[in-house]
């Protein structure tokens, strides 16, 4: 590399001097509801910006956070709010019902967008510029399916959050694939996010007696339908999505929470990849020796699509030039595994099942495409 020899700046490099900031913008829930969630994966998008922090050209990845409080009007605001700071890229949103905020606007707008944990199918649809970080929910649903049947469990309630598109399309893909491969549905029941009694719809569970509970919703409502299910005797197996990865559920339901299992993205005890490993090694050195949660493993790979795509483009902060080396993605190395991300989106990855133990998650086995 050439060095300049102008101004007294012989020491400077070329590389230095036009090195500039390249902005990325991160829409997450760090207030409300779900805020544990966003907060989960904010741990692993800012350690995987200090682990790369700058691209190839030397231009400096700068982050710049816009809380959505889990709210679909904010996040509308906050993706307009990004649009004006002139952001390159975006991760987010969250969840999948804001995501489906987030995908006609960066459309409209042109900006490249990866969504850490948004697995609504429907998310990406015919969207050059929404990608996303995660297996969708047909695959999830399938995964929770077989692994019910491979157990021997041959029928099951179904409990869906009607308010959350995640739960819903979770579900519909868990019925489709466990009814055409001999399983039966005896019930389908319905809650919604912020519901705290849960007597009604669990005495329907005991009615019908399944060998088998299959409840794709999150945390808040999981956490106090576990304490009310032992309450009522009820202990049948309960699977859920990667929606109940979050160690609040153990710290909320506490020994109710045991048994519980869920479809997930990641185990640190199953690191796939060498940058798995690596990262592992440093989320516990920064945060306090903390297990690393699937939410940050996910948060860490959107931040790391997103820098390699732009690594492959002249112009780091082209978006329209982002946009398409997302979906070129070949064989990157993540830390939930090699990531490839075809024209739809959607990465073709393997998913493990998890399982709470004695107040730990822990990892039970992985479930292949």
């Amino acid at each position: 590399m050439k060095k300049l020899a102008v101004l007294g700046l012989s020491l400077i490099t070329a590389t230095t001097i036009f090195a500039k900031e390249v902005k990325v913008g991160v829409i997450m829930p760090l207030t409300g509801a779900i805020a544990g969630y966003g907060q989960m994966t904010k741990k692993g998008i800012d350690l995987a910006n200090e682990m790369e922090p700058t691209l190839k050209n030397g231009d400096k990845v700068k982050l710049v956070y816009v809380d959505n409080a889990g709210d679909k009007t904010q996040t509308a605001n906050a993706v307009n709010r990004l649009n004006q700071e002139k952001v390159s890229a975006i991760i987010g949103a969250l969840t999948s019902s804001n995501s489906l905020v987030v995908a006609p606007i960066v459309k409209r707008e042109k900006i490249p967008t990866v969504a850490p944990v948004s697995t609504n199918k429907i998310v990406t649809f015919k969207n050059p510029y929404m990608n996303r970080a995660c297996f969708i929910d047909p695959f999830q649903g399938k995964v929770g399916a077989k692994y019910a049947l491979q157990n021997g469990y041959k029928t099951a309630v179904v409990i869906i959050d009607k308010s959350q598109a995640y739960s819903v399309g979770l579900a519909k893909n868990f019925m489709k694939y466990y009814k055409s491969h001999g399983g039966k549905v005896l019930k389908v029941l319905f809650i919604s996010s912020g519901d705290k009694d849960f007597k009604a719809i669990l005495s329907n569970v005991k009615k019908a007696n399944p060998e088998f509970i299959y409840a794709p919703i999150y945390v808040p409502e999981m956490s106090l339908m576990a304490r009310q299910a032992k309450m009522l005797g009820i202990h049948k197996p309960i699977l859920g999505g990667d929606g109940l990865s979050d160690p609040t559920l153990i710290k909320v339901a506490k020994d109710a929470a045991n048994g519980i299992m869920f479809s997930d993205h990641f185990n640190e005890k199953a690191a796939p990849t060498k940058l798995s490993k690596e990262f592992v090694a440093k989320y516990h050195k920064k945060y306090n020796n903390e297990s690393v949660p699937s939410f940050a493993a996910n948060g860490a790979d959107s931040y790391f699509i997103i820098v390699n795509a732009m690594n492959k483009c002249k112009n780091p902060s082209d978006r329209e030039c982002i946009a398409k080396n997302i979906t070129k993605t070949k064989k990157l190395e993540g830390v939930t595994g090699y990531i490839t991300i075809p024209k739809s989106g959607n990465p073709v990855k393997s998913a493990v099942i998890n399982e709470i133990k004695n107040g730990k998650i822990v990892y039970k086995t992985t479930i292949n495409p």
